[in-house]
């Protein structure tokens, strides 16, 4: 029986070439995430009814958070509306005063405009007089107060325009976003040990030459939950400590580093195991940020992983290498990992394993060490240090005798030492009833 296999977007199904036969395999839909790769928030904001006036309240932010392309058609519908707007009114002052009649025939008479006959001089004189190029062809005279009035407006609004479109601008030109861009992140993360502790880790480096000031990095644990009480809580999140204590989190981010999450009795992994790895649900979003050396401003990048991306037994490859007077970082194995041995248990398990693997301490016999037993302190004393001789014998003696001899030599230290506990037994009791008739 053949099959083939059919993608449809992200998801495969099986399809039998028989006819007549037909089947279908478990679709497995695309991981939904909380945050791309690239850093963006897969978020959507609807049905803000009457919030969103907020928007207006808050303009300058709202013009920058704008894309590109709708910051350049505001800039450029702006300035031509203003433009229009203020030749009309220069236009219609000429028009009131009967500059256009005259037509600049007659010398005699003094127009509030000089050389302004029609709607294009005056849109000349306006473009002339707002970028304060001077001709010299076309000016306002002193015989036309409303003229100067509407100058003194035309100044005004122009430098409010001004500052408010090109500060907008320069604020998006100057944002440190595209920094972000050569700030690397490993595409996949790792779990494996580290000093003998099982430890999540991922890669981050820096391509560009110049620093990143005071760079720090946090992680949260994004996935559902429910509470005790029944409260289901969608994408709860959950810090994970990367060195927020030790002051591993701040980085010095000249190459690349391997970012570490040690997994304990305080970590949200405490027990994932391999096996329970493959049936989770839950994305690591990584935040990094700094302080742009160039620009002094401050700098975010930040990226996911799903629980398919992290790869269990794996260790990062080395990416630096020392060369002749400097040290070389090959970026080509960033993303490179390859497989170490690595237990396919949980710290919960290996914990509980070991407990229950560890041998248990040899008891030691009580002795008295009261006052009211007179000689017999010292005895218990005596006795307490021959059994403590004795544990020490046992421990020495069978690795020096052969293995035949062992279990014989063994048994014997074994009898001499419930001999001495039964001694020091009966000293105890001794004491004790050499005691009462004094008492």
């Amino acid at each position: 029986m053949s099959a083939i296999r059919r993608k449809f977007g992200e998801d495969y199904q099986v399809v039998n070439t028989n006819h007549g036969i037909t089947f279908s395999a478990p679709v497995k839909r695309k991981r939904q995430r909380f945050v791309e790769k690239n850093g963006r928030c897969n978020v959507q904001h609807g049905n803000l009814g009457g919030e969103t006036s907020r928007y207006i309240s808050d303009l300058f932010t709202t013009l920058v958070d704008l894309k590109w392309r709708w910051n350049l058609l505001i800039f450029i519908l702006t300035y031509t509306v203003a433009w229009l707007v203020m030749a009309s009114m220069w236009w219609v002052i000429a028009y009131i005063r009967g500059d256009l009649s005259h037509g600049g025939h007659d010398s005699s008479y003094t127009p509030c405009v000089a050389n302004v006959y029609n709607f294009p001089s005056a849109f000349l004189f306006f473009i002339e007089t707002e970028a304060t190029i001077g001709y010299g062809y076309r000016y306002i005279t002193e015989k036309c107060p409303e003229g100067i009035i509407l100058f003194l407006f035309q100044s005004l609004l122009g430098s409010i325009v001004d500052a408010f479109l090109i500060g907008c601008m320069f604020i998006k030109m100057s944002q440190p976003k595209k920094r972000a861009e050569t700030l690397m992140f490993s595409q996949d993360a790792v779990i494996s040990q580290r000093d003998g502790k099982l430890c999540l880790m991922f890669r981050v480096g820096n391509l560009r030459n110049s620093h990143m000031v005071s760079a720090q990095i946090r992680c949260k644990l994004i996935k559902s939950r429910q509470t005790p009480e029944g409260e289901f809580l969608p994408l709860d999140q959950c810090e994970l400590d990367v060195g927020f204590g030790t002051g591993a989190d701040q980085l010095f981010l000249v190459s690349p580093l391997t970012i570490c999450h040690e997994i304990n009795t305080k970590s949200p992994f405490f027990d994932l195991s391999q096996r329970s790895l493959m049936n989770e649900q839950f994305e690591i979003v990584v935040i990094l940020e700094g302080i742009v050396e160039t620009t002094g401003m401050t700098c975010q990048a930040r990226t996911s992983y799903t629980e398919d991306e992290v790869l269990w037994g794996h260790r990062f490859l080395p990416v630096m290498s020392l060369e002749e007077g400097f040290f070389r970082v090959d970026y080509s194995q960033f993303h490179n990992t390859f497989e170490v041995n690595t237990p396919p248990y949980s710290v919960k398990e290996q914990e509980e394993k070991s407990s229950l693997t560890s041998p248990n301490p040899l008891p030691v016999a009580p002795t008295p060490t009261s006052p009211l037993l007179g000689n017999g302190g010292r005895g218990g004393r005596r006795e307490r240090l021959l059994s403590a001789d004795c544990v020490d014998h046992l421990e020495d003696q069978p690795s020096r005798l052969p293995r035949k001899l062992q279990r014989m030599s063994s048994t014997r230290e074994e009898l001499l030492c419930r001999g001495l506990k039964m001694g020091t037994g009966l000293a105890w009791g001794e004491g004790l009833q050499h005691r009462r008739p004094s008492a």
